[in-house]
C-alpha cells in the first residue's frame, strides 16, 4: 500500500481526481478503533460475545464526541490530506464522528443498499425533521468530502462499502444544469450504471476519501464479524468555485470541472 505518512503523491492526487476515491491505510492507530468500538457497543442492544443476539442487520448510530472519536478524526496523516484534496484553511476540523453503520452478519435483506450520492444543504421544503428534499449541486455546498472510516476490519465478506469508481464525473454533468439549486430527488444516479465497483475493503484503521459526487451503497453482510464504519462528511469552510481568476484550483474542484470539459 502507498505510504501517505509524508502526504499524498502526485499519482494518488490523480487517482482522487480520476476514479472519485483515496484509500489510506493506518490513518488512525488501530487502538482507537478498539475503543471506539467498546464505546458503541453499550449503545447497541446486543452482546458483541453472542452472535445470537445479533438480530438487526444494520444499526445506525449517531455522533460520538469521546476522545478515541475525535483523536481518530485529526490524525497528521489526514490533516494533510484534507489539506491536499480541499486546500489548507478552507476546512472545518471534526471533533466528532457520525454517522455510524453496524452491519451485522445476516441472510436478512438490511434494505438500504441502494446506489445514491449523499445530500449536503437542505432545499426549499426541508424542515428540522425532513430530510426529504436535502440536495447536491454542481459546487458541492456544504460537502467538501465524503469519507469512510473503517472501525473494524472489513473483508469482502464484511459488507464493504460499494463504490463506483469514476462516478464522480458522472454527476457532475447531471447536476450542472441544475446550477446553485441543485438536485435532490430528480438526481439519477443511473448514469452512473456500468461504472467498475470498488469495495472498500482493509484492516481497522483504514479511511476512504471520496469525492462529494461518488456514488456508493452498501451491502448485505455475509461474514462472521460485525462491521463498524463511520461515514462522516468534511465540511468546507470556503465554497468550491469552478472559475477562479488564478486558476488554483483544488482537486475537488479539478475533478468537476474535468467532468464538465471533457
Amino acid at each position: 500500500m502507498a505510504d501517505t505518512s509524508h502526504g499524498l503523491s502526485d499519482a494518488q492526487i490523480e487517482q482522487f481526481i480520476t476514479d472519485g476515491y483515496l484509500r489510506i491505510d493506518n490513518a488512525f492507530p488501530r487502538r482507537l478503533a478498539t475503543q471506539a468500538r467498546a464505546r458503541m457497543w453499550r449503545d447497541i442492544d446486543a452482546d458483541p460475545r453472542h452472535p445470537a443476539t445479533w438480530t438487526d442487520p444494520v444499526v445506525r448510530l449517531w455522533v460520538y464526541w469521546q476522545k478515541p472519536f475525535r483523536e481518530a478524526a485529526n490524525t497528521p496523516i489526514l490533516h494533510r490530506a484534507y489539506d491536499q484534496l480541499v486546500g489548507a484553511g478552507r476546512w472545518a476540523r471534526r471533533d466528532a464522528l457520525g454517522t455510524f453503520v453496524v452491519r451485522f452478519p445476516s441472510a436478512e435483506d438490511p434494505g438500504d443498499t441502494g446506489w445514491h450520492v449523499d445530500a449536503s444543504f437542505p432545499g426549499p421544503n426541508s424542515g428540522p425533521e425532513d430530510f426529504s428534499d436535502w440536495r447536491v449541486n454542481v459546487t458541492s455546498r456544504g460537502r467538501a468530502l465524503l469519507m469512510l472510516f473503517l472501525f473494524s476490519d472489513v473483508s469482502e465478506d464484511d459488507a464493504p462499502t460499494r463504490i463506483r469508481a469514476g462516478s464522480h464525473l458522472d454527476i457532475a454533468r447531471l447536476l450542472a444544469p441544475a446550477g446553485d439549486e441543485g438536485l435532490g430527488f430528480g438526481l439519477d444516479v443511473s448514469v452512473s450504471d456500468g461504472r467498475p465497483e470498488v469495495a472498500a475493503t482493509g484492516p481497522a484503521g483504514t479511511v476512504y476519501l471520496c469525492h462529494p459526487f461518488v456514488v456508493h451503497a452498501g451491502q448485505q453482510h455475509r461474514g462472521s464479524t460485525p462491521r463498524f464504519l463511520a461515514q462522516p462528511g468534511l465540511e468546507p469552510t470556503v465554497p468550491f468555485s469552478l472559475d477562479r481568476p488564478d486558476g488554483a484550483y483544488i482537486p475537488v474542484e479539478m475533478a468537476i470541472r474535468r467532468a464538465l470539459r471533457d
